[in-house]
């Protein structure tokens, strides 16, 4: 290895701020997003970059450092020192992360090709983590006042969406599987109409999702799609949606939801809870699951699955917040008041 003295001083400071970059998005994720998925991602990644880093002798690159006498040191700009919020803070460290990568890359090239790999290699890792991590924070606000998904099909009359727009509903995912191409798109005009007027409470207006069929979506307008495990991937549904439209994902075990956070999902469906009336499972991963979601991601998750209001006390438990039901509402006499009576509970829930 030649030790340039000039690259040296490059890399050592490369080396620190990503170091410090990763350090910083990692607090971020364990104390404010307390999700435990992303905080061990960006851990391992850290201490990846610190083995990496190891490879160009400690020593030698504390015996270049000249720190007092670095021209950069009294070169800043006005918004170095301006940081709004905890998120703001976040993506500064982000980019540091990101920039740092590539330099430690490309100079690590001219004394130590073999570490320039792994620098790639980290660089290529640390995209997806910063995909991730934006993704949850994008539709945070859109997606905090859905704590009720309501899910229904083509016989449910359109007054009684009025009713679950009124009623503070958050969501309402249209899951239709007997209509044609275009009587379906009809109808999800119709939904996406229906639920976009104001409610009388002044509450949000209410999220309109379709099952499964990002064509639909996209032609209808609608907020985004939910997806299966047997349907588009996330990335084909992106393609088709856009940047700006919403993307949820069905879970059965923890490793489809830590998949689904990487893929870019902007919220999980986790279940079956319990036996349903509107749907057939074979397995039944239950309230198992719902506390393992709970406890290691944070991006907002709906418990789904035979959820009535007699055991969602059961659900709330496991710490999910956020449940999808159909036949507890569909099958009630007043629609409106079982989707109020769900939204009560669960606004109270999360108040305490």
């Amino acid at each position: 290895m030649n030790n340039d003295h000039n690259i040296l001083r490059i890399l050592d400071a490369a080396a620190n701020r990503a170091a410090e970059g990763l350090r910083v998005v990692e607090d971020f994720t364990r104390f404010v997003l307390d999700d435990a998925h992303l905080t061990r991602l960006l851990k391992e990644l850290r201490h990846e970059l610190a083995d990496t880093i190891n490879t160009l002798p400690r020593s030698d690159r504390h015996a270049i450092r000249e720190t007092q006498h670095d021209v950069g040191t009294a070169i800043s700009t006005a918004t170095e020192n301006v940081r709004t919020d905890a998120v703001d803070v976040c993506e500064a460290s982000c980019e540091r992360v990101k920039q740092s990568l590539r330099s430690l890359e490309e100079f690590s090239k001219t004394i130590a090709p073999t570490t320039a790999n792994r620098f790639e290699a980290l660089r290529y890792r640390w995209y997806t983590l910063e995909k991730a991590l934006t993704t949850r924070l994008r539709f945070s606000d859109e997606l905090e006042h859905a704590k009720l998904c309501v899910l229904i099909n083509g016989t449910f009359p359109i007054e009684k969406v009025h009713q679950l727009v009124n009623s503070g509903v958050g969501m309402i995912q249209l899951r239709e599987k007997n209509l044609n191409d275009s009587e379906l798109l009809k109808l999800a005009r119709s939904l996406c109409d229906a639920a976009k007027v104001p409610c009388q409470n002044g509450g949000a207006m209410c999220l309109v999702i379709i099952n499964d069929r990002s064509d639909i979506a996209a032609a209808a307008n609608a907020d985004g799609v939910h997806l299966g495990q047997d349907d588009l991937p996330v990335r084909e549904a992106r393609r088709i949606l856009g940047p700006r439209k919403i993307i949820g994902v069905s879970t059965h075990n923890i490793e489809q939801a830590r998949a689904a956070v990487l893929e870019g999902a902007n919220y999980l469906g986790v279940g079956p809870t319990f036996p349903s009336t509107t749907k057939a499972f074979e397995t039944f991963p239950g309230t198992a699951l719902l506390k393992q979601v709970a406890e290691e991601i944070s991006l907002p998750a709906f418990a789904i699955g035979g959820i009535t209001l007699e055991n969602l006390p059961e659900v709330l438990a496991t710490g999910i917040k956020r449940v999808a039901v159909s036949g507890a509402i569909a099958k009630a006499e007043e629609a409106g008041n079982a989707a109020h009576e769900f939204v009560q509970r669960l606004t109270d829930d999360t108040a305490c």
